[in-house]
């Protein structure tokens, strides 16, 4: 019998969840993948050639953002196109203090082919340490390391972590030459415009001085610290700073869809572009900014493809170990725009299990093919 669950249709071949539960999450990709509109099989990142010329082979990149890009998140938009997929911040404290739920973080799980582990932190000597224990954890899953430089967060700066590193440019670059004293991996920095809208833009010189400590590549974000995640970000920013440094530099802000990827790069004059909450339910995003880069129009995903690509993210979950109030996010996201979509969201909410999830991807289903069975039917008693 099927491991998954049939999902083009309103029914499921696998009847009952016992095939699924535990099958590896190659088994669910193979399974769901394809009906949603993704790629069973993920493209590694290309492995030889400069950094530069890496990242301009798909220049389209999964951003890492705290509390979402858990492995199965990382998993779909590989599977829907994106070149390279980030961890979540991973702490070189926790890391330094042997804690396992923290090296969680920092892993990858198959099928992911290869992966990109941000590190956060105040302290050199901690982030050497980090980039050798997660090579050799990781060996040649390991694409990059990426220093947090940018994460606006009070909990994460009163540390001197984050985006205050944006005020201690010295101590910012020790810590990446104390990652490149052990890395055989690219180091690469995430940034800001400034610490606060009130003071000056730093992000050109702070970035060249990265680039001068060994920093492969600078990612940019085009707000300052103080705006948080509000009001618009600078893609001047980003410009700026592709024209003060010889490295690759990765777009980020506001790329909410596939056209404001393929915007930003060309406005910029970066070599990629980070998408973050322009993933949210729409792992297609990545594939969709290569069309249009291509010169192709974009495909939109089907009401069907996009509840078969929530029953796989939740599936993903469940096989790779994460929680699953996960999967309630999760959920808003590929119902946002679904007919009646506050009522089946309300619905998600209550969702406890994996089943009540994909119990309630069919029922939405069957109730999208009735209606269209309906529409069809009147359409032929008018003509």
């Amino acid at each position: 019998m099927s491991a998954g669950r049939d999902a083009g249709t309103g029914t499921h071949p696998a009847a009952g969840r016992n095939q699924a539960a535990g099958c590896a999450a190659a088994a669910v990709l193979e399974e769901w993948a394809p009906a949603a509109g993704l790629s069973a099989r993920i493209a590694p990142f290309p492995r030889t050639g400069t950094l530069a010329e890496r990242l301009a082979a798909n220049p389209f990149l999964m951003a890492p953002m705290a509390g979402v890009s858990d492995a199965a998140y990382r998993l779909l938009a590989r599977a829907g196109g994106a070149a390279l997929a980030y961890t979540e911040m991973v702490s070189v404290a926790g890391l330094h203090y042997g804690g396992e739920k923290t090296w969680e973080l920092a892993c990858p799980r198959d099928p992911e082919p290869d992966l990109a582990v941000q590190l956060f932190g105040s302290k050199p000597e901690q982030f050497r340490e980090a980039a050798a224990a997660v090579q050799e954890r990781l060996g040649e899953k390991l694409v990059l390391i990426d220093v947090n430089m940018a994460c606006p967060v009070p909990k994460v700066t009163r540390k001197g972590e984050g985006s205050a590193l944006l005020d201690e440019p010295e101590l910012a670059a020790r810590i990446v030459r104390a990652c490149l004293a052990e890395a055989d991996v690219p180091v690469t920095c995430k940034i800001r415009k400034a610490r606060t809208s009130a003071g000056p833009e730093v992000a050109p010189e702070f970035a060249r001085a990265m680039a001068d400590a060994g920093a492969s590549a600078i990612a940019v974000h085009g707000r300052t610290a103080s705006q948080l995640y509000r009001g618009e970000a600078d893609w001047g920013t980003v410009e700026r700073v592709a024209a003060a440094v010889d490295v690759p530099v990765i777009a980020s802000g506001d790329v909410r869809d596939a056209s404001a990827a393929v915007r930003i790069r060309r406005e910029t004059g970066a070599c990629a572009v980070m998408v973050a909450r322009g993933t949210y339910g729409n792992p297609w995003v990545f594939s969709n900014a290569r069309r249009l880069l291509a010169g192709e129009p974009e495909v939109v995903p089907t009401a069907e493809q996009r509840l078969s690509a929530l029953a796989c993210h939740v599936l993903l979950l469940e096989a790779t170990g994460a929680h699953l109030a996960r999967a309630r996010s999760a959920a808003g996201w590929y119902l946002k725009g679904m007919p009646d979509a506050s009522t089946w969201r309300d619905r998600a909410m209550r969702c406890r299990t994996v089943d009540d999830y994909l119990a309630l991807a069919s029922a939405l289903r069957a109730q999208l093919a009735e209606e269209g069975a309906a529409r069809a039917a009147e359409g032929e008693r008018r003509a």
